[in-house]
């Protein structure tokens, strides 16, 4: 059966356009709280799972060792807009680990950032590897190499044993009893391994309870998510979804979108895990449905709720900014 319509777009007063998607609320033992749609299908998370893919940095004693900063921890988990501090940030940290833009193997992009692109361009510079909106997660790879003795070359080949040891910890945190081993390329030179969508948001729910984790690991996800509380503008960037819901619900909750619709959330306070998948790879449709079932699932009022939801109903705009539209979550869902 169709996955359900999660999120509607109007023009004027008629529906233009329709995203079906999957969601799952988990808690850190793997029960389902709520879902719509097929939440056993593979999914990949892609940048998602970015928060996961960080832990081998702390967990290993590599960013004690390098004195790493919360802003380069919440980099190494970042989807970032390839703004000046971004890739100043990076860079610096690269250095002072004796390493440099040519080790990276992720490859140069145009900042994701409109208004960085735009300074780019008229400073008639080319991107980058340093722009790319993975940097920080690779400059964590390299570090976590460096400190365990690895080769920092080929560090984002699926044979490389920090691969390995990434491909480990994602299947731990997501309660899975064996190997996720259907893997693919990813955007940046790195693999990412499909996953059911309810073992993504059981992962996140780790993140928001790790108890149940052992030591060095429940250190290494609060450092994490501490982290990304701390500095969400590092996380993403100006304007950006994950910044600003990071940064305004002021430690109640983290979220990490993926390419092609995907996005998951950890709510530290309930102990809860969330993911979704757009069918169709839709970002807009993603984050309103994000948007949604976190105002479903948290506290009414405050900051937080009013942001959430003017990010369940964004507006669409003709040529000269005014409304003529509005992308918003399917009648009666999340219900």
């Amino acid at each position: 059966m169709a996955n359900p319509v999660l999120v509607e777009v109007w023009r004027g007063g008629t529906v233009e356009s329709r995203h079906r998607g999957a969601a799952v609320i988990v808690d850190s033992h793997g029960g389902i709280r709520a879902g719509w749609g097929d939440v056993d299908a593979l999914v990949f998370p892609r940048s998602a799972v970015k928060p996961l893919q960080a832990i081998p940095l702390i967990e290993s004693g590599a960013a004690d060792r390098y004195g790493l900063s919360q802003r380069e921890i919440a980099l190494a988990c970042a989807s970032h807009t390839g703004e000046a501090a971004h890739v100043t940030a990076v860079a610096a940290w690269l250095a002072r680990v004796g390493l440099g833009e040519a080790d990276l193997v992720c490859g140069p992009q145009i900042p994701l950032g409109e208004a960085a692109a735009h300074a780019l361009h008229r400073a008639g510079a080319a991107p980058s590897r340093l722009h790319n909106n993975c940097s920080g997660k690779h400059a964590g790879f390299l570090t976590a190499a460096l400190y365990l003795g690895l080769p920092t070359r080929g560090y984002g080949q699926p044979s490389h044993p920090l691969q390995e040891q990434v491909r480990r910890i994602l299947a731990e945190m997501g309660g899975v009893d064996g190997p996720l081993d259907v893997l693919a390329g990813d955007g940046c030179g790195v693999p990412t391994v499909a996953m059911p969508l309810h073992t993504l948001a059981r992962s996140f729910a780790t993140l928001a309870d790790p108890q149940g984790q052992p030591e060095p690991r429940r250190e290494s996800i609060r450092r994490i998510m501490a982290a990304m509380t701390a500095q969400p503008w590092f996380v993403s960037g100006t304007g950006r979804f994950d910044t600003l819901v990071i940064e305004s619900g002021r430690g109640a909750l983290i979220v990490k979108g993926g390419a092609e619709g995907v996005c998951a959330a950890a709510l530290p306070g309930r102990g809860l895990g969330i993911a979704l998948k757009i069918d169709d790879g839709a970002k807009r449709a993603a984050e309103v449905a994000m948007a949604a079932v976190l105002a479903r699932f948290l506290p009414e009022g405050g900051a937080l709720a009013g942001l959430l939801a003017d990010l369940a109903a964004m507006p669409i705009q003709d040529t000269r900014c005014q409304r003529v539209g509005v992308v918003r979550p399917a009648a009666g869902w999340p219900g």
